[in-house]
């Protein structure tokens, strides 16, 4: 069994005016040392897979095939195995 942590993160290239709402938020609440930020998704799941590689291979999958938009987003994995 496996523990995936899925970051989803617009690519550099892409507005992200979701974050720059949550960037003028935080200076007009006092935080004026924030110099950038941008938003993004987070994603844990559990596999029933005692292979490492079809783990990797089905997550590749669902990132592509659903919690990922490859145009205008990337995504970064950590696969854990679990005891």
């Amino acid at each position: 069994m496996f523990k995936a942590k899925i970051d989803v993160t617009l690519k550099k290239s892409v507005l992200d005016p979701q974050g720059q709402t949550v960037l003028q938020a935080l200076h007009s609440l006092g935080y004026g040392t924030v110099d950038a930020l941008r938003v993004g998704k987070h994603f844990e799941m559990t596999l029933q897979s005692e292979d490492r590689k079809r783990a990797e291979s089905e997550i590749k999958l669902m990132c592509e095939r659903l919690l990922v938009n490859p145009v205008i987003e990337q995504y970064t994995v950590e696969l854990e195995e679990l005891r």
